[in-house]
């Protein structure tokens, strides 16, 4: 990710100067015009604006605290993943060393860096992302302000990476029921792609009734949703794959049942997820 994003402002024409735990992995990047700086410190003292793509904030930490003489003001484009609690206890840690972080939270894949059509969540001073937005618009074409909270973007992002990697799990579930049928994922690949853009559908039927706390079942009920959970559970037992998520969704809608929502929307399930 690091790497597609300093390509992208080299291939705008801004001076990148930049470091990595492992140098190699630069070796192009200065091939293309980058410098590579021999230290953390060093690359925090070449700009007011430092853009950190690290796995998490005790990465962060681990790079930055021997370099923390050098952070007094900077502007911290903090890409890097995490809770919300981390995140915001990271922008304290940065203001603490004269610092300013603004939060991003990075939906797409390297690929899609620098692509008209990608998006990155902000969270933090309003100010400061308007400072800088030029800069920003490199990486992303839509470059979303979601407010002055620095755990925001994280927190949308953690619930984006909650939907995406829930939904490729279940592909990856449907393909291993497919093959062990004598099918291939392409085979299938038309019926999953029909039920992914079909969610949008639902998502936006199912939105407002939740926020007004409509569970009536008039367009679906929780049973017969348990009984068709029931059925995919035992398909896959038959089929000899792996059923830890099939199981895991059908006491979820077990214990619906056992609450006594049977005659609701399976919508209602929210109450058994919801924090107490």
């Amino acid at each position: 990710m690091g790497q597609a994003m300093a390509g992208a402002y080299l291939d705008r024409g801004y001076a990148v100067t930049l470091w990595n735990r492992t140098a190699s992995r630069a070796d192009a990047l200065v091939a293309h015009g980058a410098v590579l700086a021999p230290s953390a410190a060093a690359a925090l003292e070449a700009g007011e604006l430092v853009v950190l793509s690290l796995t998490d904030y005790a990465a962060v930490y681990a790079v930055l605290e021997p370099a923390a003489g050098a952070l007094k003001g900077r502007t911290i484009v903090n890409l890097s993943s995490d809770t919300p609690e981390k995140t915001r206890a990271g922008a304290e840690w940065f203001a603490g060393h004269g610092a300013v972080q603004l939060t991003g939270g990075v939906t797409v894949s390297p690929a899609g860096v620098g692509q008209e059509e990608s998006v990155i969540l902000y969270s933090g001073p309003r100010a400061v992302f308007d400072r800088h937005r030029a800069a920003l618009d490199v990486l992303a074409g839509v470059a979303d302000h979601r407010g002055e909270d620095p755990g925001l973007a994280a927190l949308l992002y953690q619930i984006n990476m909650g939907i995406f990697w829930t939904a490729m799990l279940s592909y990856w579930q449907a393909i291993a029921l497919a093959e062990a049928n004598g099918l291939s994922a392409t085979d299938i690949l038309p019926f999953a792609t029909d039920t992914s853009d079909s969610l949008a559908g639902f998502f936006t039927f199912y939105a407002g009734r939740i926020d007004a706390g409509d569970h009536t079942g008039d367009v679906d009920r929780l049973a017969m949703g348990a009984a068709s959970v029931d059925h995919v559970l035992h398909t896959m037992a038959d089929a000899g794959v792996d059923t830890t998520l099939p199981a895991t969704v059908a006491a979820l809608f077990e214990r619906g049942m056992a609450a006594g929502y049977g005659a609701d929307s399976f919508s209602r399930v929210m109450e058994l997820i919801r924090a107490s």
